[in-house]
């Protein structure tokens, strides 16, 4: 008899109890004798009893709260994406009580994300996905939410230590390995390559951006050790000393022509180069914002390095709506694709709508 087609009734009479007794053990409820307990559950092992999840958590009548932390953007598409494919997921399952509250923090600020975090905590979440801050100041909320149970999901930076429930985002090292090798086909004679980074105090603004540069430079040391990479410090708030910065490189480094940044904001250097009508640099960026996207389209950045920024959004909710609300197991480390883009493919890249 297919599990599903197993009536509670019919469960009684193999276990030889009441229909009480079955229900009472199917649902962990109390008052159960240890003899009566082991006949039931002996009668579900023998009829390979699945029970109906799906229709268990609609029976409950739950509601769940799930909580996003982000860093706070404007105008930003790929947290736009994240944000997106995260509310769609959620309303894929509003009808078991699952809400959706996103909360921001300033990017470059550990007490502004441990301020948010603080909120977080007072609403008392049932599941967190959280971008990660600094390694000290995302542990003091995790060790938190970890004493209390609470299951939570690292998205964009992998922290192992912290023993997430979940990660998704790319293996960041791998993904600037392979920037730095695609980037080599076509720059393989070049004695320098520009690594522009966005800064502040001297910092960019994840550890994902960190790891990336270290597989870009482990593969530029193994394979192309002599090519010099100069990098070029654009202030995270300043945007009106951006064109001025890359003037003065541009000009006293005629014979650089290619060039590559490990956040999303490869557009401000295609953006400078079609405005001063510099045909001979390549940029090589990440993420299909669109700014990025109309630059490779009118040949300033030749690729962009994608990862599915909409997937790894609606990801997070399900796996936490399958850990919560189903008690299924997840898997733990889930790294998004490596996806290459370029002018001949970009208009085909889209997001993958999970259900």
């Amino acid at each position: 008899m297919a599990s599903d087609k197993i009536r509670i009734k019919d469960i009684a009479e193999r276990a030889g109890v009441s229909v009480g007794t079955v229900d009472r053990v199917l649902h962990e409820r109390p008052n159960v004798s240890k003899s009566a307990r082991e006949k039931v559950e002996k009668a579900l092992e023998e009829m390979d009893y699945q029970p109906n999840m799906y229709a268990a958590a609609l029976a409950y009548n739950k509601s769940y709260e799930f909580f996003c932390i982000l860093p706070s953007h404007k105008n930003e598409a790929y947290w736009d994406e994240v944000e997106e494919g995260a509310t769609n997921a959620t309303q894929h399952r509003r009808d078991f009580g699952v809400s959706l509250h996103i909360l921001y923090y300033e990017r470059f600020s550990p007490a502004s994300f441990t301020k948010t975090a603080r909120e977080c905590m007072k609403e008392s979440p049932d599941g967190v996905i959280v971008v990660p801050s600094t390694l000290d100041a995302t542990r003091q909320f995790t060790d938190k939410l970890h004493e209390l149970h609470i299951p939570f999901i690292l998205l964009d930076s992998y922290m192992p230590d912290l023993k997430p429930l979940a990660f998704y985002g790319q293996d960041s090292f791998q993904s600037g390995y392979y920037a730095a090798r695609m980037m080599m086909l076509i720059a393989s004679k070049e004695k320098e390559i520009m690594l522009m980074k966005l800064l502040k105090d001297g910092q960019v603004g994840s550890k994902q951006q960190m790891n990336r540069e270290t597989g870009f430079r482990h593969y530029m040391i193994d394979h192309f050790p002599d090519v010099a990479i100069t990098e070029v410090g654009l202030p995270w708030d300043k945007p009106e000393c951006y064109e001025q910065i890359l003037e003065k490189f541009f000009s006293t480094h005629p014979n650089v022509h290619h060039c590559i940044t490990f956040n999303s904001k490869a557009h401000i250097v295609g953006e400078f180069l079609l405005k001063s009508n510099r045909r001979d640099v390549q940029i090589m960026g990440y993420d299909m914002v669109p700014k990025n996207a109309e630059c490779v389209r009118q040949g300033s950045i030749s690729f962009l390095v994608a990862q599915h920024a909409y997937m790894q959004g609606f990801a997070c909710v399900c796996t936490l709506f399958d850990a919560i609300v189903m008690k299924k197991e997840v898997t733990p480390v889930n790294y998004m694709p490596i996806e290459l883009l370029s002018r001949e493919n970009i208009d085909f890249y889209r997001r993958t709508n999970l259900g």
